[in-house]
């Protein structure tokens, strides 16, 4: 099996569900979102596009129910023994034959949690799956307990982030000295993603963002690519990644000269990054660090042009998002603790001027100050 971790780590996450599981009262787990079971199993295909599910009761049990495809991908990329596959054909509802599998497994009436909130289960399959259910059991949304488990990264875990980190700082480094007037936001592009490749690592879990001139005030990748002109500015989002696990920067380059507003929006990003630094400690929550990004762009009189989120968690993510919960947003409660791959970004976006500013990095939280994985510095970047 091409499995990316010691069956123990596996074994280990599987008693840690468990446990949760126990504490919830809950008899059974479906299954529905792919970094949930590659996480818990090793499970590794992009099949998630359609109907499956990974079925786990109490007991540790697992039976994957998917299509023929992922049949093969199923054992040869995890520790899934038992697989179940729904046939294609017209008129097939993937959903009753779940209902079908967990009767065989003897869990009507049972309480069971569901992951609804993924983009493995689309609303018309979930909409047919609460048909199926609607009579079978005690059926609750627990859409946030593996993920609130994947939050907390072991030791081989780590690994697999540094090595995303060292591709994310390679990724940079190819794209540098292309960056230039007349240079090509294709070459550049193709550059990034090419050093992650030749380094091992795999395809994002969303595109990268790279985006010049006006659309340097973007934070979303749109098709179209332009050469960078004698005065530019570029915004580039990336990440590293390996194994599936992701480490993001972001950085907006300028070309030529530094107008005076670029300097402004940069110092205010830096301070902002080292205040968000600060807040991200043990005894602090996900709110406070985006409270303390809040205070510094306030004083900077920036308020209307920065974002309403400051970062997320990060790790093994699949399409069409790199994102982990939980985000820096106003409020969350969530607490910060070690071990924690956190994305810190701060993205200012002057549409009055039109000038674009952005600086982010990862972090490995620690029991005191987060360590940046990155090697490269906070300096602003002019070609």
């Amino acid at each position: 099996m091409a499995l990316h971790f010691d069956r123990a780590e596996y074994d280990s996450r599987r008693d840690r569900l468990i446990l949760e599981m126990e504490e919830k009262k809950l008899d059974a787990m479906l299954l529905f979102a792919q970094e949930s079971m590659y996480w818990l199993t090793g499970f590794d295909t992009f099949g998630f596009c359609f109907f499956q599910c990974l079925v786990v009761k109490a007991d540790g049990t697992m039976v994957l129910l998917a299509r023929s495809a992922d049949m093969r991908q199923a054992r040869h990329t995890s520790t899934i023994e038992d697989i179940v596959v729904w046939t294609d054909r017209d008129g097939a509802n993937p959903a009753a034959e779940l209902r079908n599998l967990l009767n065989d497994l003897d869990l009507l009436g049972a309480r069971i949690g569901v992951e609804y909130d993924t983009h493995g289960l689309t609303g018309h399959e979930a909409r047919r799956l609460d048909e199926q259910l609607q009579t079978f059991g005690k059926i609750e949304d627990a859409s946030r307990l593996v993920s609130g488990l994947r939050l907390l990264k072991s030791p081989a875990e780590i690994q697999k982030v540094r090595k995303a980190a060292t591709l994310a700082d390679e990724a940079l480094d190819a794209a540098l000295p292309l960056i230039k007037q007349g240079g090509d936001e294709a070459a550049i592009l193709a550059a990034m993603q090419g050093a992650v490749f030749a380094g091992g690592g795999d395809y994002p879990a969303n595109e990268f963002v790279i985006g010049s001139g006006q659309d340097a005030l973007l934070c979303r990748y749109k098709a179209g690519r332009r050469k960078l002109t004698k005065n530019d500015q570029l915004t580039l989002e990336w990440a590293g990644v390996y194994h599936h696990y992701h480490c993001a920067m972001m950085q907006t380059v300028l070309v030529g000269k530094v107008s005076k507003r670029h300097q402004e929006l940069f110092e205010a990003a830096r301070e902002a990054l080292l205040a968000v630094e600060k807040a991200m400690t043990p005894g602090n929550t996900f709110g406070d660090v985006f409270d303390a990004h809040a205070r510094v762009m306030e004083a900077h009189g920036l308020t209307k042009h920065r974002l309403n989120a400051c970062g997320y968690s990060l790790g093994a993510r699949f399409a069409p998002s790199w994102m982990d919960p939980p985000m820096f947003y106003s409020g969350n409660g969530e607490p910060i603790a070690p071990d924690m791959s956190l994305f810190a970004h701060m993205i200012i976006m002057d549409s009055d001027s039109g000038t674009a500013m952005s600086l982010g990095r990862t972090y490995l939280t620690t029991e005191a100050a987060p360590k940046p994985l990155s090697r490269h510095d906070l300096d602003l970047i002019v070609r």
